[in-house]
């Protein structure tokens, strides 16, 4: 099967807008291989995000992050599935962007907490889940992930094979 990008894809974006669904959807239709940075991390250290957060703090992860990252910039035909905190440290933003396009999934703080709601893996959300809560924080980060992306593409109401075609319209309009 042909490659249908030279280059890697980054998914970014909040907890819950589709970056594990859409990286799973692109190895299965292109044949690409799937990078789940924060699935890595937990393999290589050997504990859960949630135990590296408690056990070395949250810098020590962010530098983990960043190492795979350059490490990825070897690869292509890769679609890396980004942590929702990555996009927030300016070096990670330029070493996506040597690795290939960034493409940032949104979706309404709703969607997100209805996708959410029986997940108990996000140390960020654990004790914080409603609307309010998870519309501020994607607040904060909303610049930060605007200013990263190559395109934007709105999840909500969609299926994978929907914004699978979006995102390759807008990659090829790039």
């Amino acid at each position: 099967m042909e490659k249908m990008f030279d280059y890697n894809i980054m998914l970014i974006g909040f907890m819950g807008t589709g970056k594990s669904t859409i990286a799973a959807y692109l190895s299965d239709t292109f044949a690409m291989e799937v990078v789940e940075m924060d699935e890595i991390i937990a393999r290589r250290e050997g504990m859960s995000i949630s135990k590296i957060f408690e056990v070395y703090g949250e810098e020590y992860f962010r530098d983990a992050e960043t190492n795979l990252l350059i490490e990825m910039q070897a690869r292509d035909n890769v679609v890396i599935s980004c942590g929702g905190g990555v996009p927030m440290r300016e070096r990670n933003v330029e070493e996506m962007h040597k690795n290939g396009k960034v493409v940032l999934l949104t979706a309404r703080p709703e969607t997100v907490l209805d996708r959410l709601k029986d997940d108990h893996s996000r140390p960020l959300l654990e004790n914080h889940k409603n609307v309010d809560y998870i519309q501020d924080l994607m607040e904060k980060r909303r610049p930060k992930y605007e200013a990263a992306a190559d395109i934007i593409i709105s999840t909500d109401g969609k299926s994978a094979a929907e914004i699978c075609e979006e995102m390759i319209q807008k990659l090829k309009d790039k």
